[in-house]
Order: structure tokens, then sequence, then C-alpha cells
């Protein structure tokens, strides 16, 4: 096929339930389907336990490209769901083959180990993104692009994790364990630990039980609980990891408004 120019390349409209893609004028040519072909998917356990080089990353992405452009062309089910499989499963192999960026780019931006598993968690999202939104046209190198949209995110959320009013005043992971201070600061901790029990009692009515029992867990606030990560507070509670972060963060909005009125000049 004739060399690739950057400038061919644009963005294809997104159509409702259908994957976007990078359009290039070669997936018009007759021998499209043979030169994009899908058989390199034939090994799919390759990349899952070492580092899918760049080249490969870029050869499957235009793959993955031309697969959301030929379901995007399908005309009935079964074509749709025959390119759509394929699309997901090219998808899926790069972000296997290039998840070790994760681990390094939170590893050397964040030092918070009690979070890792929530910012690794975050982190796949972010790069199932970059793999979606990567044009593998313009020579650029996808663990560039990728570490760069990881960095930034956990910028992002490092950012919102300093502003939490509530993280900062009341420190939550030291609380049952923590290192003994002066006696000013374990004055100011047990009475900001006293302020958080009122809200934990079982008559106090600004948490659910559910609320309740999440930050109990996920914080530490009672002396026979570890802290736990939100997939491991989910299996006991019989919910998704992601629904327990929604009422994590639900419950953690209560606690900031009550305090903040508590706080309120009369």
């Amino acid at each position: 096929m004739p060399a690739i120019e950057p400038e061919t390349v644009r963005r294809s409209n997104r159509e409702a339930g259908l994957p976007s893609f990078v359009y290039h004028p070669d997936f018009a040519h007759l021998d499209a389907a043979q030169h994009f072909s899908h058989e390199i998917l034939n090994d799919q356990n390759e990349y899952e336990s070492r580092y899918m080089p760049d080249d490969v990353t870029r050869d499957h992405a235009r793959r993955m490209h031309y697969a959301a452009f030929r379901l995007h062309q399908a005309t009935s089910p079964r074509e749709q769901n025959h390119w759509q499989n394929i699309y997901f499963r090219l998808r899926d192999r790069i972000v296997l083959g290039n998840r070790k960026l994760i681990y390094r780019a939170v590893r050397r931006r964040m030092a918070m180990s009690n979070r890792a598993d929530d910012l690794i968690g975050d982190c796949h999202i972010v790069l199932i993104q970059a793999v979606a939104a990567y044009n593998p046209w313009l020579g650029i190198r996808f663990s560039t692009y990728a570490y760069t949209c990881l960095v930034r995110a956990l910028a992002r959320l490092s950012q919102r994790l300093s502003s939490d009013w509530l993280a900062r005043s009341v420190p939550l992971e030291s609380l049952s364990d923590g290192e003994p201070g002066n006696e000013s600061e374990n004055e100011s901790i047990s009475s900001q630990t006293s302020r958080l029990d009122e809200f934990f009692r079982e008559d106090h009515p600004l948490l659910s039980q559910r609320e309740k029992m999440i930050l109990l867990r996920r914080f530490r606030l009672n002396e026979t609980a570890d802290m736990q990560t939100l997939e491991k507070v989910g299996k006991e509670l019989g919910l998704s990891k992601e629904r327990v972060r929604q009422v994590q963060a639900s419950a953690l909005s209560k606690l900031r408004l009550a305090l903040s009125e508590e706080t309120k000049p009369a």
C-alpha cells in the first residue's frame, strides 16, 4: 500500500452505541480486508505476560480502527457482532500488552500505597480510553501518548484528593494505628474522631446503614476492621466495585456538608 500521510487522517463521526474510529483512505482499497486482517488474534496470550512493543501496538491499533470502520458499515446484526467482537478483542489485547504503563505511572507519580488498588483500577479505564483515542498514523509512540494520559489523570486525582476537606481535616487512615503525636495533636484528632463517631451511631440519620458499613471498612474507622479495597468491600457486601465507589462518594459528600455546616459562624 502507498505510504500513509498524517494529513489524510480524520476522526469519524460517533454513532450511538458504536465505537469511534480514525478513518484512513486505505480502508477503501480492495485489498483492505487482507491488509488489516485480524488473523493476529489467533494467539491471544502472546502479550499478556510481556510488554507489547510500540510497533506492534501501532499495528494492532490500525487493525482495531479498521474493524470499527467495518462495524459502522455493517448491514446485518451478524456482521455487526463479527466486527464488534474483533474491535474489542484487538482493543483489549492492546490494553493487556501495555498495562505495565499503569503500574509505572502509579508507582512514580503517587505515594499513597493504601490507595494503590483504587488508582490502578481508575488508570485501567484511562488506558482503555487512550487506546480508543490513539491515532496510529501520526507517528506518535503509543507508550508516550498513553503514559501522558495516565500521568495527567493521576495529577487530576491527586488534586481532587488534596482538596478533599474531610481527608485533610480527619486523617482517617491514621486513626486506628497512627503514631502518637504531641498532646495538642492528639487532642485535635480525638476531637475530630468524636465528631465523626456521632455520624456513625446506629440511630444517626445522616448516613444509611450501607454507607456507614462501607466507610467503616474503607477508612478503618473502628479498631476491629482493616482498611479494605473497593473490590474487597464490594465482594463482602454483594456490590460491584463501581457501586461501592458511588456509595462512598455520596457518603463522603454528606459528611463534608455536615462538618462544614458545624464550622460556619452563627
